[in-house]
């Protein structure tokens, strides 16, 4: 009887050392089968990210279709309105033009960056030996452009007049979805439409004409709706004095005659000579009984815009938003 119990009572500890062990295969299997759900999560979730992020984008711009990496490392940039763009978005460039750079972007005068060349004839000798991963370039370089997409994707970023606010927004939102920067983009795009609605606001409520002029030692030239300048009369609603003027590169060229017969309530005037030097500045040639006698000269809206916004650099997030601000303290 004795044999007969303790042979009972090894076959129960036998079934209670198995049934042990099949619970600890299962837990390992079942914890083998959670890490690889956790690593699929993870992969999935990695993927996800990398859809989010591609490493090309497709530019489409006036001269080409461009695929262009995203976050270039080295950045050439020929137009000045680009370049305050992307100091505003926080992205740094290699290269630049550093001949007439306007006063908000003299700190790439310093040596840190490469000199390309001018804004009219880029050094191809000084971008070759950069090896820049992307140039961006407006209408002064237009003529070169096969040249330079032979040395890296270039894209080109001027401003069509014609339709100056939303050729403007276009580029910004393409520089941010090249450089990752969309949210910040947004933000700065908002503070510089938010000057232009209130330059809007104050122009509906005037009856006020403008002419705008370009002057270059003692030559005077007018620009309309359309024009380089035309974003006073497109965008900001100054009505023209003038609704004639040719739209042409360098303006159409007009005498003092003219202005006293247009006789403009707004007289905006952009001195060349202040950027490429002259004898004979803007107030020395308008200073004349003919300009003086229009309503302009009379009620002090002879308005001197700065030429390293109008002129220089143009198209970016500063200069935009100080067009519109001078243009909007000039009617009030």
């Amino acid at each position: 009887m004795k044999k007969v119990l303790l042979f009972l009572s090894l076959i129960t500890v036998l079934f209670v050392v198995a049934a042990c062990g099949a619970d600890s295969d299962s837990d390992a299997a079942a914890n083998e089968t959670e890490g690889q759900s956790g690593e699929e999560v993870e992969s999935s979730e990695g993927a996800t990210e990398d859809e989010e992020q591609p490493a090309e984008v497709v530019v489409e711009h006036e001269l080409d279709t461009t695929t262009v990496p995203v976050n270039p490392e080295k950045v050439v940039v020929f137009d000045y309105g680009t370049l305050e763009t992307l100091v505003e978005l926080g992205v740094e460039v290699a290269g630049v033009p550093q001949g007439n750079l306007p006063p908000h972007l003299e700190k790439f005068e310093g040596e840190e960056y490469t000199s390309v060349g001018s804004l009219k004839e880029p050094d191809f000798e000084a971008l070759a030996v950069l090896d820049p991963d992307l140039i961006i370039i407006s209408g002064r370089q237009s003529e070169v452009y096969e040249d330079l997409a032979e040395l890296a994707p270039t894209i080109y970023m001027g401003v069509d007049t014609d339709n100056y606010l939303e050729s403007f927004q276009a580029n910004v939102e393409t520089l941010a979805e090249i450089f990752a920067k969309e949210e910040e983009a947004a933000e700065k795009l908002d503070e510089v439409l938010a000057v232009v609605d209130e330059v809007k606001a104050t122009t509906e409520s005037s009856e006020g004409k403008g002419l705008i002029v370009l002057t270059n030692d003692g030559s005077v030239s007018a620009y309309g709706a359309g024009s380089r300048f035309g974003l006073i009369h497109d965008e900001l609603g100054v009505a023209q004095a003038d609704d004639n003027i040719d739209v042409a590169t360098h303006g159409q060229n007009v005498s003092f005659e003219y202005i006293a017969e247009t006789n403009p309530d707004y007289l905006f005037v952009v001195d060349r000579n202040t950027i490429v030097g002259g004898e004979e500045s803007a107030e020395k040639t308008l200073d004349n009984d003919l300009v003086q006698g229009t309503n302009a000269a009379q009620n002090d809206k002879i308005i001197y815009l700065d030429p390293n916004f109008w002129y220089v650099s143009g198209g970016g997030l500063v200069s935009v938003k100080e067009m519109a601000t001078e243009v909007k303290e000039a009617i009030q």
